[in-house]
């Protein structure tokens, strides 16, 4: 039970967060937007150094032996990104309706789930 329960969370993970790569490494208009209202004149490196962590936290996150450290690093930037939403963009951010807030809270569940899950698997915790 507990791996399907692992897979599932990562189809999600892999779904919310690898599709929002498309726009932050094509340069679309509503990422550019986005990370100028949180960096101005440097938000290319923002948006695409950000972009670069999300990638290989996903990639770790699929490894086995490496799932935590990959839950560990969605963990930061998905409470990175709440708390843009909460400080700086608004919960709604060009008229989405609070959906890229949802997803980041939702990811930010699903990879506090899997760290209790792989608790044991985390060298320093043990």
């Amino acid at each position: 039970m507990v791996y399907k329960s692992i897979f599932i969370f990562k189809i999600i993970i892999s779904v919310i967060i690898l599709q929002t790569l498309f726009y932050k490494f094509s340069g679309a208009e509503e990422s550019v937007v986005l990370f100028t209202k949180l960096a101005g004149k440097n938000e290319a490196y923002l948006r695409i150094g950000t972009g670069v962590l999300e990638l290989i936290a996903c990639i770790l996150f699929f490894i086995p032996k490496a799932i935590w450290l990959g839950a560990i690093m969605i963990v930061g930037l998905m409470s990175g990104a709440i708390f843009s939403h909460l400080t700086i963009l608004g919960i709604s951010h060009n008229n989405d309706g609070g959906l890229l807030f949802a997803a980041a809270c939702l990811s930010l569940f699903v990879a506090f789930t899997v760290l209790y899950i792989k608790r044991k698997n985390i060298p320093f915790f043990g």
